[in-house]
């Protein structure tokens, strides 16, 4: 366990997040308020306290389901908007500062969204947070299976938000090669979006391998499988090719048995570049703040190591250099004013 000076010290912290998805990233909150707006119409309850039941994952495929159950409650504008807006709120309270956030737009069209219509959603919700909460939302589009990739392409491109800026791909992984998806990523990267696939969270490493051979991966979701291929580890540390790692939800969807098997200790010494991420919190029962703890505690760190894991965030994302500078010195100043007095046993 950290010490309760480094739990408040993380708690105040400014800091990015990179990896979590707009539907997961839900509170209890949001999504029992949307469930109610559909009662009668969905599997998903309408009480908070219940929704913790609801989102014990049998496995991998099983969260898939209850993922895709609470992606039905967005059914209508207002739906789509008060669940970005009510994300953007949550960040703010943890002193994220800046985010990008996966968003699907694919089930959103199934479900009657022009895609014009889409993005002047999300686009506008997301101006709202940055007034109101100050937190700095950017997007990755990312397509959930074979059959919605040139859909989710022509959004992208035919749409280009201006919060967009990046590219990836989720979904299942076994039976998915992720080369399958090489011409999208081409075209995507082609009109200036970053590639940010999912990869190697629960096949194998060749699946990485693949992100970065044919899809130009330039940071990874996941990757933790990565740690099984000791070449790869050390080109991914060479070509400065970031994982985004998210303890709790590798725990929570099977991905690793427990946090003591956790790789994030041996992707580090390996000298990868790694982030800190939620994926999906509410779902995972996890906050940023609370994987900053686990974090630290897997890689016994002091202030000083939480900081540098803040820092990382910053450098690996596709903010602006000026955005980038203005956040790293404001995390540079809190940690000048509460480092010295915190370390990971508590004492001075």
């Amino acid at each position: 366990m950290i010490s309760p000076e480094l739990t408040r010290f993380i708690a105040g912290l400014p800091k990015a997040e990179l990896h979590v998805h707009h539907v997961g990233a839900a509170s209890p909150r949001i999504v029992a308020e949307l469930a109610a707006r559909h009662e009668g119409t969905t599997s998903v309850p309408a009480d908070p306290v219940l929704l913790r039941s609801f989102y014990d994952f049998r496995d991998f495929d099983h969260f898939i389901e209850v993922y895709q159950a609470v992606m039905d409650l967005i059914r209508k504008p207002d739906d789509l908007w008060s669940l970005i807006h009510g994300v953007g709120r949550d960040m703010a309270e943890q002193r994220i500062r800046y985010a990008e956030l996966t968003v699907t737009p694919q089930p959103h069209l199934a479900r009657g969204f022009a895609p014009e219509e889409f993005c002047e959603i999300i686009e506008d919700a997301r101006r709202r947070v940055e007034a109101d909460f100050g937190t700095v939302l950017r997007w990755c589009f990312d397509i959930p299976s074979p059959a919605a990739a040139d859909q989710t392409l022509a959004v992208a491109l035919d749409q280009r938000p201006d919060g967009l800026v990046s590219f990836g791909l989720g979904g299942p992984e076994a039976g998915v090669p992720r080369s399958r998806f090489a011409p999208h990523f081409a075209a995507a990267r082609a009109a200036g979006l970053h590639s940010v696939p999912h990869a190697g969270e629960v096949t194998d490493a060749r699946m990485v391998w693949e992100a970065v051979r044919d899809l130009g991966a330039e940071r990874i979701a996941h990757g933790i499988r990565s740690v099984e291929d000791p070449t790869l580890l050390e080109y991914l540390a060479a070509n400065e090719i970031t994982l985004e790692v998210c303890p709790t939800s590798n725990i929570s969807t099977g991905a690793v048995p427990s946090l003591a098997d956790h790789p994030l200790p041996e992707l580090v010494k390996a000298g990868v570049p790694v982030t800190i991420n939620t994926d999906d919190p509410p779902m995972f029962g996890t906050t940023l703040d609370q994987e900053y703890s686990v974090a630290a505690e897997l890689l016994s760190l002091d202030a000083g190591g939480v900081a540098d894991l803040a820092r990382s965030a910053v450098r690996a994302s596709f903010l602006s250099p000026e955005g980038k500078g203005a956040l790293l010195a404001e995390i540079d100043a809190y940690a000048a004013e509460h480092t010295p007095a915190v370390l990971l046993d508590g004492t001075v």
